[in-house]
């Protein structure tokens, strides 16, 4: 599901894979007035990230604000490409992408983090005795070829007193998980509300070290909601009108996942109904408890988290001159009554 790199983003853009129906069917319309058309870009295929997208879609919420909201599959340039050049109004990214893009000159904004804690994993099978950092040495890593993936393995086996240079770079691009852990890789990076939740569904045993947990500096958002900063000086109210509806979209289908995994479901009954059923679950657990640790609101993004991340990736030289994180991401078009 949720490979959140630069590189994988272009990689599955390319797959163009076959999310049945995915940009057709409309919310109920707003009774005698003319909506206004709105295109939104995913990351990936259809999945549960994109329960609240879907859920507002189906439901009318955006057709209460006045809008016509369109889903579309993303292209080979990535999402933050396409969103700045104009070819999709909002997209689906992740921070790493908006750094990326953002210090190359792209002008994207995130609007809203949809979860307030990264909930990728690395992931091992159980009998690899891959159990802490230090036990990366001597196994295969099974990654997408991004140099974030590198740059991470390096710093963190560093803080753990690990030789990376002990550790095989495997680059697998877009296999399938399951197809490769324990057959081409020893362990590979996931994330927990898709691979993680399937790997359960097969009774598939795995040892996890999740990325907030090993350093706070990894600890970002993923995935996260953008829109162009032309759109944002243009549209402004209807920036507002969309972030206002998809909020609500989020709640409604966090207080009953498993509405929220059939109207999925509907939209891309090629997923398997399960798996959708039990990551809706585990998402609508995730937002629980990212509101108990106290969110002021849905969406809400933290400077720091992006401030951290942007600077790391600088000092690992991943992005060439340190950006302006205030300028890469903004809590303004958020509802502060949808929480």
């Amino acid at each position: 599901m949720m490979k959140g790199w630069a590189f994988a983003l272009a990689v599955f853009g390319a797959l163009a894979l076959t999310a049945c129906g995915a940009g057709t069917k409309q919310g109920a319309p707003s009774e005698g007035a003319a909506r206004e058309s709105v295109t939104v870009m995913l990351d990936w295929y259809p999945n549960t990230n994109h329960l609240g997208l879907y859920w507002a879609r189906e439901k009318g919420l955006f057709a209460a604000e006045g809008l016509d909201v369109s889903i579309v599959q993303p292209g080979e340039s990535g999402v933050a490409q396409a969103v700045a050049a104009g070819r999709a109004d909002f997209g689906y990214s992740y921070q790493e992408e908006v750094t990326y893009a953002r210090a190359s000159g792209v002008p994207v904004v995130s609007l809203g983090a949809l979860y307030q804690h990264n909930t990728s994993a690395f992931a091992s099978l159980k009998e690899a005795g891959i159990r802490s950092v230090q036990d990366f040495e001597g196994k295969r890593y099974g990654g997408w070829g991004s140099p974030t993936e590198e740059a991470v393995l390096r710093a963190l086996m560093a803080k753990y007193g690990a030789d990376f240079s002990k550790v095989k770079m495997i680059v697998l691009g877009q296999a399938d998980f399951f197809a490769t852990i324990g057959k081409e890789a020893d362990f590979e990076w996931i994330y927990y509300g898709w691979d993680g939740i399937e790997a359960e569904r097969r009774g598939m045993a795995l040892d996890l070290l999740f990325l907030k947990d090993l350093d706070p500096v990894f600890d970002y958002y993923t995935p996260v909601i953008i829109a162009g900063e032309a759109m944002l000086e243009k549209r402004p109210e209807t920036v507002r009108k969309f972030m206002r509806a998809l909020a609500k979209g989020y709640q409604a289908a966090y207080a009953d996942p498993e509405a929220a995994a059939e109207v999925l479901l509907q939209a891309a009954p090629e997923l398997n109904g399960e798996l959708v059923r039990r990551s809706a679950a585990y998402l609508a657990g995730v937002d629980a408890s990212d509101r108990a640790e106290g969110r002021p609101y849905w969406g809400h993004q933290k400077r720091d988290v992006w401030a951290r991340f942007a600077d790391w990736m600088h000092a690992s030289g991943l992005i060439e001159q340190p950006i302006d994180v205030d300028r890469a991401f903004t809590n303004d078009f958020l509802s502060s009554d949808v929480k």
